[in-house]
């Protein structure tokens, strides 16, 4: 077998696990059906073993399929590495990145790539909004080759991280209903109509518990699953609490006013990679110069004895 039709055929066979449909599979290959299919039968025979439960349709992988999965991502990507060394080589990193994002950081994603694209103005970049463990599991296969995400003390098996910052919160309220002075205890912040994220983001149980240490319950009207839909809803009047990260992108809408929050412990936020040695060169290249990524200032914190 050729290095050119084994890599044929490991593509073929991560499209299918991408698509988990043969004709959807074979379209993302550019190939035929028929083609797609001949390819995975000839792999299974080179190697030994059945790879795919076979039917009329996709119903999955063997044992030895997943296996062979896992090698296929590891295979294209240190091909892609190599052809992205080669390629830096010659007027510098010309590749894509590959990143994951969880909705609460997505407003610092334009930030993030427009850092990393300065530095390397011929690569391209492609964004994903994606649940946390999604962004660790894509790390794990090979899909992503980043994610900005809350870290934890211990980064999750197979990565490391780099913290770039932590969010402190404000209360984005009407004018009329701001409280007189320049700061607002999380109890009365709540005790209002409010909008929040749904309780299966990280963001919302930190406000959660940010409220109950006050004595205080977070009990939101509306719920929503994005930055976006929040700010949507702030500017028809609805008050919410804001991490000062998402001000740089949304600003405060007219009418509105955001006040700081006392601070409550939050996990920091920062860049997720696979562990692997050498880092492969995109995300390498993505971590390059992250001492002086600019982040946006915090607002100050309330002063010692201050409402909470």
């Amino acid at each position: 077998m050729s290095g050119d039709v084994l890599m044929r055929q490991l593509e073929y066979l991560v499209a299918l696990a991408r698509e988990e449909h043969f004709g959807r599979a074979a379209l993302a290959c550019h190939a035929s059906q028929p083609a797609l299919s001949t390819g995975l039968h000839k792999l299974e025979r080179e190697l030994g073993v059945t790879l795919i439960h076979h039917g009329r349709r996709f119903a999955g992988f063997t044992e030895e399929g997943r296996r062979v999965l896992g090698w296929a991502h590891r295979i294209l990507a240190e091909r892609d590495g190599l052809h992205d060394d080669l390629a830096r080589m010659h007027g510098g990193l010309d590749a894509t990145l590959r990143l994951g994002a969880i909705p609460t950081a997505m407003p610092m994603v334009g930030r993030l790539t427009g850092h990393f694209c300065a530095r390397h103005p011929r690569a391209r970049v492609r964004i994903e909004e994606l649940p946390s463990t999604e962004i660790v599991r894509r790390l794990g296969d090979y899909t992503l080759d980043a994610g900005l995400t809350y870290l934890d003390p211990e980064p999750p098996s197979g990565t490391r991280s780099v913290e770039l910052y932590r969010e402190r919160y404000l209360l984005l309220t009407p004018e009329g209903l701001a409280p007189d002075g320049d700061e607002v205890g999380w109890a009365e912040a709540v005790d209002r109509p409010l909008c929040a994220l749904v309780r299966l983001m990280r963001n919302r149980r930190i406000l959660e518990a940010g409220a109950l240490a006050a004595g205080a319950r977070l009990d939101p009207v509306i719920e929503a699953n994005s930055v976006a839909a929040l700010y949507s809803h702030a500017a028809q009047g609805w008050s919410t609490v804001v991490a000062h990260t998402w001000l740089d992108s949304f600003g405060v809408p007219p009418g509105m006013r955001a006040v700081p929050l006392p601070p409550v412990p939050t996990p920091p936020v920062g860049v997720l990679t696979a562990a692997d040695e050498p880092l492969s060169l995109v995300a390498a290249a993505l971590l390059e110069g992250l001492d002086d990524f600019g982040v946006p200032s915090a607002p100050p914190s309330p002063p010692e004895g201050g409402r909470r």
